[in-house]
């Protein structure tokens, strides 16, 4: 079963689905459906060695630089979001990259801010039970990588809590 298959498949708050399903920017959707600001919150940031995997996924070589960033996305002091990103620093435009070493500016304004045209390619997406997060049991899991130029960018896998949070 595909990326939107599977979506659409889940009993999920309206809301959640749309912020799941998105191919654009999930802070500017929060953004419209709280009427908040966005607010990252980084809980770590860190450059790491590239391994096998990530080196043939970015195009790099083994021990390349990538940068490793976990953040939660809160608006109105709500908590969202959880992400993980891994980024070649080498593969990222000068601006980009010191933008994302700032580590509180969401990755979807970077990308504006920078007119980057990018695209996501969708990996995975599946509810994950007994999985704590925000408060919530359950949380939807989703997987993508961020193109540029026909390279990969950025990895991100971001968790969702399913409750009612998503009811707006």
């Amino acid at each position: 079963m595909g990326f939107l298959e599977k979506l659409k498949s889940f009993d999920i708050p309206t809301c959640l689905r749309v912020c799941a399903g998105t191919d654009g920017s999930v802070t500017f959707l929060l953004e419209i459906m709280t009427k908040h600001p966005t607010a990252v919150v980084t809980e770590c940031q860190h450059i790491i060695p590239a391994d096998e995997h990530m080196a043939d996924i970015f195009g790099v070589d083994v021990g390349a630089d990538i940068n490793e960033r976990v953040v939660t996305l809160t608006a109105g002091d709500v908590p969202y979001v959880h992400a993980r990103s891994l980024s070649a620093i080498e593969k990222m435009p000068e601006g980009v990259r010191c933008d994302m070493m700032k580590a509180d500016i969401p990755i979807g304004r970077i990308l504006r801010d920078h007119d980057i045209e990018t695209r996501r390619d969708f990996e995975n997406i599946e509810i994950l039970e007994e999985s704590p997060l925000f408060g919530a049991n359950k949380l939807l899991s989703r997987s993508y990588r961020i193109v540029h130029h026909n390279g990969v960018l950025m990895c991100i896998n971001e968790k969702f809590p399913v409750d009612d949070r998503w009811c707006l």
